[in-house]
């Protein structure tokens, strides 16, 4: 078994499976399910795990509790992978209460067709589980509206459900203080990016309610549990939900026969020779988008290029601005090339997408490639990665 501080147990399972998060973001390095018990005169487990996984998340309550009874399942979020093993659960512990808010009650009704058993918590109510005290504190759409965060005052742990997680199986050690946590840190950008991103303000007032407590462990339901870097994560927390970044230029491109690609290329070096020392480049059909919007909300330069296609915009190109726009990123600076063979439209699109939907601060002058480079829009490419450069120096 694993405890991690005062009879708090980790009962959490490891899925290394899984290629697609949410049928959407890449797993390389899998995702644990962090289940939680804490063990006092009543006994208490923080959310649940998919429901793939119940066996070994059996084998783990028991290997903690022996024959006791689970007095209490606390459902921070109600997402399947933290609440799909609520039906099973409770056939192995009948007598258990389920705490929850009144939204987590009507989401577990929908989805499990539970009603019965539960046990009603508001805003700054506690629960008694004998010698230590549960605290509850809603968080709406952190990142779903149901969500709540669970603190036990005796310890000073907070149980976070989805908040300051991040992809990545847990490959032997737990707490941050056992493991290397360099692989982590990108993969929480990246988590937040892909799955928090839109929900800055519901952040902020989150972190805001939560910066009065005396927090030793922040047991999230994804990844390490956080202890020697608490104040890292939170004020990275703090940093992405301001939708604040570094002075470094994401470069994105879709390209069919190397034409736009040569143009990025361009850009890319006018912004290097400008001083730019932090630049990524990203063909948009062969990396996962999810990778290129975590370094859109690490850098605050963007410049995108794609040809026409079908009179439109090239449709990899189409459907990042697309997930971009549904995040709401703010704050950006952003300029654009595009290429054609012999009917321009995707410097308008580009331009359209961007006046409607992104609104970042346009930069440059659009720069519109008629079948290849030629030394006008060689130079024209040029003056685009320049203008970028001073304008995220300066």
């Amino acid at each position: 078994m694993q405890e991690i501080t005062n009879n708090i147990y980790y009962v959490g399972v490891n899925d290394r499976n899984k290629a697609l998060f949410e049928g959407l973001w890449p797993l390389p390095n899998g995702v644990s399910y962090n289940s939680y018990l804490i063990v006092d005169e009543k006994v208490c487990l923080v959310d649940t795990v998919e429901v793939d996984f119940f066996v070994p998340f059996i084998e783990r309550i028991r290997e903690v509790i022996g024959d006791r009874q689970i007095d209490y399942l606390v459902i921070n979020h109600m997402e399947p992978d933290h609440s799909g093993s609520i039906g099973l659960i409770k056939k192995y512990y009948p007598g258990l209460k389920i705490v929850g808010n009144s939204k987590t009650f009507d989401m577990m009704k929908g989805f499990y067709g539970i009603a019965d058993g539960t046990h009603l918590v508001k805003e700054g109510d506690t629960l008694s589980l004998g010698s230590r005290e549960l605290r509850f504190a809603m968080i709406p759409m952190v990142h779903w509206p149901e969500t709540m965060v669970t603190f036990d005052t005796s310890a000073g742990a907070l149980f976070s459900g989805d908040a300051f997680g991040c992809f990545g199986a847990l490959n032997g050690g737990l707490v941050d203080s056992q493991i290397n946590c360099d692989e982590f840190w990108l993969e929480m950008v990246r988590y937040y990016s892909n799955i928090v991103g839109k929900y800055g303000t519901p952040v902020q007032n989150a972190l805001k309610k939560l910066s009065g407590l005396q927090i030793n462990y922040i047991c999230s339901t994804h990844g390490p549990v956080w202890h020697e870097n608490i104040d890292r994560v939170v004020k990275l927390y703090d940093r992405m939900s301001r939708y604040e970044t570094d002075p470094g230029l994401v470069i994105c491109y879709g390209t069919m026969y190397g034409n736009t690609e040569r143009a990025a290329e361009v850009v890319a070096a006018a912004a290097s020779r400008a001083g730019l020392k932090d630049i990524v480049m990203y063909n948009v059909s062969k990396t996962h988008h999810s990778y290129i919007i975590r370094d859109v909300f690490r850098y605050r330069g963007l410049i995108v290029g794609a040809p026409t296609y079908n009179a439109g915009l090239y449709h990899e190109m189409e459907v990042l601005l697309s997930e971009l726009a549904g995040k709401d990123i703010k704050n950006h600076c952003m300029g654009w090339f595009g290429s054609y063979a012999w009917a321009g439209k995707a410097v308008a699109k580009i331009k359209e997408w961007n006046d409607t939907r992104l609104h970042y601060e346009a930069v440059g002058t659009p720069v519109e490639i008629r079948q290849s480079l030629d030394a006008a829009t060689h130079a024209a490419c040029e003056a685009l990665g320049r203008d970028m450069a001073r304008r995220l120096l300066g």
